[in-house]
C-alpha cells in the first residue's frame, strides 16, 4: 500500500481494535505508531517499517520496552501489505525478516541447518531459536562487510561477539558444525576456530525463604487478596507442583483427571508426558476459576487473557510478579520474581525431605537427571553434613564473636 492508503485505512484498523474491546491504552499506542508512520513517510517516501522502527528508538528509547514498539510496527505493516486485520496467529511478531537480507552463503548456512539438524532428534523449537540467533550473528557480520565465512577474520567475529556470553557461541558453533560437510574443506572449521573463548558463568539459583513462602500461600488462599481467581489458580499449580509456566498455560480441561486426582501434560520443553497429583487446594482453585471467572469462549486451554478474544496467554511472568507484589515480597531491584524460583522452591523442598534424586528429577519432568545438579545449591540441609569441622584449628575467638 501507498502512504495514503495507510492514511484511509487507519480508522479501519483502529475500528478492528476498538470492535474487539483492546483497551483504549492499546488502541492510543496503534494511533501513536501510525501518525509517526507517515509524518516519516511524508518526509521519506518508501521507508521501510525496519527504519521506521529504528527511527523511532533512536529518537524515544525509554518510552517504551523496544520489543513493544517492534510489536506495534510490525502489526501496522502485516496490515499495511496484506489488508488482514490482526487476530490470534495471523500477525507477526518482528518486521521486516533478517534471513531475507542474508548473502546467499549465509542463507544456505541456514537452510542446512533447518534441514539437517531436525534428524539429531533436536526439537523443533530449539532449531528454530538457534537458527534465529545464528541469522542475527550472520547479519551482525554483514554489517562489517562480510558476506562469507571466508572473508571472515578474528576482528570481525569479536565485534560481532561483543556482549554476548557463553552460550551464544555454543549456539553458533552448533549451526556452523552442521554446515561444514556441505562447504568446501576447512571453510567452516577455520571459521570455528574464530570464535572466542568465552567463559561459561552460572549464578547460584535464587530461593524463598520460609517466611516468603508462608506470604505467597497466604495471599494465594486468602478470599479477600486483590488477586483474581485466575492468578490464584496459576500460582498454586506452580507453587505445589513445579510445573514449568509453558505448561501450565498450555493446560487444557482433558488435562484434568478428576476422578483420579491426576494432572496429565505432555511437556512442552521435553515433549516427555508427566503425571503429577492433583491436590485439593490446586484442584478447588482451577474449578473455582473455571465455574466463577473463566469467560464463555472457544479457546481449548484453561486459562485465557481477561480481555476479548480471550486468547491463551503468553507467559506467567506478569501473573508471577503480581502475586509477589500482592504478597510484599522481592520487590527489590533484581530480584528474581518469576514462577521459575516456585519450580526451584519444589525441588529444595523434596530434596530437604530426603526424596532421591532421580524422582525429584521425575517430578519435575527433567528428561535428564543431571538436570537436577544446579538446584543442590540451595540444599542447604544436606549440604551442611558436608561441611568440615574447624575445631582442631587454631581460630582466634574474636572471628565467630558476635
Amino acid at each position: 500500500m501507498k502512504e495514503q492508503d495507510l492514511k484511509s485505512k487507519a480508522s479501519i484498523l483502529l475500528g478492528h481494535f476498538h470492535d474487539n474491546g483492546y483497551s483504549k491504552y492499546t488502541i492510543d499506542l496503534f494511533r501513536l505508531a501510525i501518525n509517526y508512520a507517515l509524518r516519516l513517510r511524508s518526509v521519506h517516501p518508501g521507508i521501510s517499517y525496519e527504519d521506521i522502527y529504528r527511527s523511532k528508538v533512536d529518537a524515544d528509547p525509554n518510552h517504551r520496552p523496544l520489543h513493544h514498539w517492534r510489536r506495534l510496527f510490525a502489526t501496522i505493516e502485516h496490515f499495511d501489505r496484506t489488508g488482514i486485520l490482526p487476530g490470534h496467529g495471523n500477525t507477526p511478531r518482528g518486521g521486516e525478516k533478517k534471513y531475507d537480507t542474508l548473502s546467499k552463503e549465509f542463507q544456505r548456512a541456514i537452510d542446512i541447518y533447518r534441514r539437517e539438524e531436525p534428524k539429531s532428534g533436536k526439537k523443533a523449537t530449539t532449531i528454530k531459536r538457534e537458527a534465529s540467533l545464528a541469522t542475527n550473528f550472520f547479519c551482525e557480520l554483514q554489517t562489517q562487510g562480510v558476506f562469507t565465512f571466508s572473508e571472515a577474520c578474528e576482528n570481525h567475529i569479536q565485534t560481532a561477539f561483543s556482549g554476548h556470553c557463553c552460550g551464544y557461541r555454543k549456539v553458533i558453533r552448533v549451526v556452523v558444525r552442521c554446515c561444514a560437510p556441505f562447504f568446501e574443506d576447512g571453510v567452516c572449521e577455520h571459521f570455528i576456530s574464530l570464535l572466542p573463548m568465552t567463559r561459561s558463568k552460572r549464578r547460584n539459583i535464587e530461593y524463598l525463604k520460609a517466611e516468603e513462602i508462608a506470604s505467597v500461600k497466604k495471599v494465594l488462599t486468602a478470599r479477600d487478596s486483590d488477586l483474581c481467581l485466575r492468578d490464584k489458580a496459576i500460582g498454586l499449580i506452580a507453587l505445589f507442583t513445579g510445573l514449568r509456566g509453558c505448561d501450565i498455560l498450555g493446560l487444557r480441561l482433558t488435562d484434568i483427571d478428576w476422578e483420579n486426582d491426576v494432572i496429565l501434560v505432555n511437556q512442552e520443553k521435553t515433549g516427555v508426558p508427566l503425571k503429577l497429583p492433583l491436590r485439593p487446594i490446586v484442584g478447588n482453585a482451577i474449578y473455582d476459576y473455571i465455574c466463577h471467572e473463566r469467560p464463555t469462549c472457544s479457546t481449548e486451554e484453561i486459562f485465557v487473557s481477561q480481555y476479548p478474544l480471550h486468547l491463551r496467554l503468553d507467559n506467567t511472568y506478569n501473573i508471577a510478579a503480581r502475586i509477589m507484589k500482592v504478597a510484599g515480597i522481592r520487590q527489590n531491584k533484581g530480584s528474581r520474581k518469576g514462577f521459575h524460583i516456585f519450580r526451584h522452591h519444589v525441588a529444595t523442598s523434596l530434596l530437604n525431605e530426603g526424596v532421591p534424586l532421580p524422582v525429584v528429577s521425575s517430578v519435575l519432568g527433567h528428561s535428564s537427571p543431571s538436570s537436577l545438579n544446579p538446584y543442590l545449591s540451595a540444599d542447604f540441609l544436606h549440604l551442611k553434613e558436608c561441611a568440615l569441622s574447624i575445631e582442631q584449628f587454631p581460630v582466634r575467638k574474636e572471628v565467630f564473636h558476635d
